[in-house]
């Protein structure tokens, strides 16, 4: 038993504010939350937060773990003028010189990073198209050694080696799901990774490779996770080849669902939008590699009915996306508030409730006990009316102070509890190695 004694407890949805709380943790699981609670569990091990922000914990809806060793890459890429040749020339070039030390310590890497940014839960979207068997159990190590919780998959397509790359990715994400199944059935460990059944985007899988994908999808229960028009490349493609709009292709072969996370999501129609909503899927905004990649704003945002924040790979500081997901709807001229991209955020809870069959998001009795601890002093009264004004304009992830998941500590006092600089220094090492072997591929 575990007591999070005199707090003040903050919550996204509904909004919530209130000082003095005591916030008792059984296992996994929020217990009890109120005032002059400690006193009530004497055997328990009791923290004192000192007003401290306690809110539950924060999600990235949409990463990229492969991209963890690209921080100031020095690899010869070629000029990139669009985002087609972005891909070729930098992204396809590293998740192919990626392999299994490569994949873990980036992984592993990220996994950390995350947390110090206030994150208690990341879903991934991996690629290595030389290491796909056994890829993502070798980043489920990394999210188990961090204490992280989270999603990930294999981006299933047919870029580098046609229909046998296709193959493989859908029995990468098979064998994954099924390996998850086994775990939680062994109860052996935390039950802290889960699987989707995941492709790159529908440009690069062929109608074969979506057949594959739906008979992946029934045999285990899992939603797809797949970039969607990104770019205008994506629609273009899909109309000329196949004569759909890219939602309606993917949902002919029984994709969408309420599992579905559909990434970026510029350009679709006003069809694609309508199919996404009546079958309760979310799209992932992606607001800062967006602009990275120049490849335009989504001003349709207000029209989907679930929306998520991720960073496609910039990082995992979602206190930071939040702000230019809002400031860049600002400068576009769009009618949303803090409070809406508030509820964007927070949106990544509901994700995770609907693949982990379990309660996120809320300081109450039966939640998960995923939170996020926070120092802020505030010049300015701090209330449920305005923590959305003080998250686009205050918060950041300076602020964290501690990170608490599946009901136990994976950073306190800004630390973590295991040595992390030999990992450090190890990653920094294989950067370099993978960056010298990307510049050997064509």
């Amino acid at each position: 038993m575990l007591v999070l004694r005199n707090a003040t407890a903050v919550q996204f949805e509904p909004a919530l504010i209130k000082e003095g709380v005591d916030i008792v943790i059984d296992g996994d699981k929020i217990k009890e939350v109120g005032a002059n609670l400690a006193a009530n569990y004497p055997g328990a091990v009791v923290k004192d937060m000192n007003g401290k922000l306690v809110m539950p914990g924060i999600v990235c809806s949409h990463n990229h773990f492969y991209s963890g060793l690209a921080r100031g890459i020095m690899a010869d890429i070629k000029p990139s003028p669009d985002f087609i040749s972005i891909l070729k020339n930098l992204w396809w070039r590293m998740d192919r010189a990626l392999d299994e030390e490569a994949v873990y310590y980036s992984g592993l890497i990220c996994s950390l990073e995350a947390i110090k940014c206030g994150c208690s839960s990341v879903i991934d979207h991996h690629a290595s198209p030389n290491y796909i068997a056994g890829s993502l159990n070798t980043l489920r190590k990394g999210f188990i050694k961090a204490g992280l919780r989270g999603m990930t998959c294999f981006e299933t397509t047919d870029r580098n080696h046609g229909m046998k790359e296709m193959v493989a990715g859908v029995e990468e994400n098979i064998a994954f799901a099924q390996l998850i199944d086994r775990a939680k059935e062994k109860g052996e460990e935390p039950y802290l990774v889960e699987a989707h059944i995941g492709a790159h985007a529908p440009f690069t899988v062929t109608n074969d490779g979506l057949s594959m994908m739906a008979e992946a999808v029934q045999a285990t229960g899992r939603g797809i996770h797949v970039h969607v028009a990104e770019d205008r490349y994506d629609v273009t493609h899909s109309h000329h080849h196949y004569g759909q709009d890219i939602v309606e292709r993917l949902d002919s072969f029984g994709l969408i669902n309420e599992k579905t996370l559909l990434a970026h999501g510029l350009f679709l129609s006003e069809k694609d939008i309508a199919i996404l909503n009546g079958k309760n899927g979310f799209l992932v905004h992606n607001s800062r590699s967006n602009m990275n990649n120049n490849v335009g704003y989504n001003d349709k945002l207000t029209r989907f009915q679930n929306v998520a924040l991720g960073t496609d790979g910039i990082g995992a500081d979602m206190f930071e996306e939040l702000k230019f997901a809002f400031f860049k709807h600002r400068d576009a001229g769009g009618p949303l508030w803090p409070d809406s991209f508030l509820r964007h955020l927070w949106n990544g809870n509901e994700i995770l409730a609907r693949n982990f069959g379990a309660k996120f998001g809320r300081l109450d009795a039966g939640n998960k006990a995923d939170l996020t601890i926070l120092d802020y002093t505030s010049p300015t009264p701090l209330v449920a009316d305005n923590l959305a004004g003080h998250i686009a304009f205050g918060f950041n992830a300076g602020n964290v102070n501690s990170v608490v998941v599946e009901g136990r500590f994976v950073y306190e006092d800004r630390a973590f509890p295991f040595d992390v600089a030999p990992i450090y220094a190890e990653a920094r090492k294989v950067a370099m190695r993978l960056w010298q072997t990307m510049d050997k591929l064509d």
